[in-house]
C-alpha cells in the first residue's frame, strides 16, 4: 500500500549528518559505524531506495536550524542568520536531489494529484522520485517576515513555529510561554499565504494562543498522546479535540521516549523493554476513540530525527518496516478503508482541502 510519511528530517541527515540518502541502507551503516560524533551512528533506518522498497512515495520533509541565545545549552546555532544558512543549504540539496531524480516537490493540489498517478499507476517503484511537502521545524531561522515570503516562494508550504526550549517565534517543548508579538504577526502572515501551522512541538501556552489567533489549515506532523505517554512534548486530550475540531490529522512517531513512559534516552533498549510498532496502535486508537473515526490519524514517523535503531521499536530496523502497520491495523479492527486513511489518503484528504 502507498505510506505517506507527514516527518522525515531528511536534509538533516543529508547536510549535518552528511549521510547519502541515494545509497542502500547497509552502505550509508558502513560507513559510518566507526564514527561517535553522534549517538545514532551506523543505525539509521531511512533511506532512498528503503523508502521505495516501503512504498514511501510522498513524505513531508524538513529544513530545521535552532537559534539558540547564550544562555540556552541545547544544540544549535548563535545567529537566526547562521539557522538560515543552514536551512538554505538544506534547500541547495532538495533542489539537488531533484535534479538527480530522486525527488519531486510538491507545492499545490495539480502537482499531488500527478504524483499520486504516477506511484500508483507504476508496475515499479523502484526508480520512481519521491514526493516531498516541503516543511520548517522550528521558525528560528526565518530572520523576518520578508524571509517567510522568500521561502514560499522556494517551496514551503508548513511552519512549525516551535521546537525544542524558547524559540525566536514560540517556545516549544520543555518551556512555556505564551505567543510574543512576533510569534503572533508570524502565525497571521502564515495564514495569509495559506501555509499549513504544524502544532506539533508548541508548548501548551503557545499551542491555545495560537489555536485563537490562526483560521487556516492545521495539522501535527509527528505528535502522540499525553494520557499514555505523560510528557508536555504529547498533547493532552484537550488539545486533541480541538485538532480534531479544526479538521487536523496527527502523524503518529516512532520515536521510543514518545512511544511508552520511563524510556530513558541513552539507557533504555528498545529489545530489553520489548517495545514495537504495536505500541504506537495504543497512541492511535485513543486518537480514533476522541473522533469517532479513523480520519484523524497518519504517520509522521520521524525516523532518523536525530535517533535510529537505539530509539526506535525493536520490530523497526528500516523505514520500510512501516508497512507492517497494515497487519497490525487489520488485527485490531480497522477496515480496508480506515487502514488506507491512516496509510496515506488522511493526509491527501487534508491537502486537497487545504490547496483547492
Amino acid at each position: 500500500m502507498l505510506l505517506f510519511d507527514a516527518h522525515l528530517d531528511l536534509s538533516m541527515n543529508a547536510i549535518e549528518w552528511n549521510r547519502d540518502l541515494t545509497q542502500e541502507l547497509s552502505a550509508i551503516r558502513e560507513r559510518e559505524k566507526h564514527l561517535t560524533d553522534k549517538p545514532d551512528r551506523g543505525r539509521g533506518v531511512v533511506s532512498f531506495p528503503e523508502m521505495r522498497r516501503g512504498n514511501i512515495g510522498l513524505c513531508v520533509a524538513t529544513q530545521i536550524g535552532r537559534y539558540v541565545a547564550p544562555d540556552n545549552h541545547l544544540p544549535g546555532w548563535h545567529s537566526q542568520a547562521q539557522a538560515w544558512g543552514m536551512t538554505q543549504a538544506q534547500v541547495a540539496w532538495y533542489q539537488a536531489m531533484e535534479y538527480e531524480g530522486e525527488m519531486v516537490q510538491i507545492r499545490d493540489w495539480e502537482g499531488l494529484q500527478k504524483h499520486l498517478s504516477l506511484w500508483q499507476g507504476a508496475e515499479s517503484t523502484e526508480k520512481l522520485p519521491i514526493g516531498y511537502i516541503l516543511s520548517l521545524e522550528g521558525a528560528d531561522s526565518l530572520l523576518s517576515l520578508d524571509h517567510l515570503h522568500m521561502a514560499y516562494k522556494y517551496g514551503l508550504r508548513a511552519v512549525g513555529p516551535a521546537h525544542y526550549g524558547p524559540g525566536v517565534y514560540a517556545y516549544g517543548t520543555d518551556a512555556d510561554q505564551p505567543l510574543s508579538n512576533k510569534g503572533k504577526d508570524l502565525i497571521r502572515e502564515m495564514e495569509r499565504l495559506g501555509i499549513i501551522l504544524d502544532a506539533t512541538h508548541l508548548c501548551d501556552s503557545a499551542f491555545w494562543d495560537a489555536m485563537d489567533i490562526y483560521a487556516g489549515p492545521v495539522w501535527a506532523s509527528h505528535n502522540l498522546v499525553r494520557k499514555i505517554t505523560p510528557h508536555n512534548r504529547q498533547f493532552s486530550d484537550e488539545m486533541i479535540r480541538e485538532l480534531l475540531s479544526r479538521g487536523a490529522v496527527i502523524g503518529m512517531a516512532f520515536d521510543a521516549w514518545m512511544m511508552i513512559p520511563g524510556w530513558e534516552r541513552g539507557k533504555t533498549k528498545p529489545q530489553e523493554v520489548g517495545l514495537k510498532i504495536e505500541h504506537v496502535m495504543d497512541h492511535l486508537d485513543h486518537i480514533c476513540q476522541l473522533a469517532g473515526n479513523a480520519n484523524h490519524v497518519g504517520i509522521g514517523s520521524d525516523l532518523d530525527g536525530a535517533f535510529g535503531t537505539e530509539q526506535c521499536p525493536a520490530d523497526l530496523d528500516s523505514i520500510a518496516d512501516l508497512q507492517t502497520m497494515t497487519e497490525l491495523l487489520s488485527k485490531r479492527g480497522y477496515s480496508q478503508q480506515d487502514i488506507e486513511g491512516i496509510m496515506w489518503r488522511n493526509w491527501v484528504n487534508f491537502l486537497e482541502i487545504a490547496w483547492k
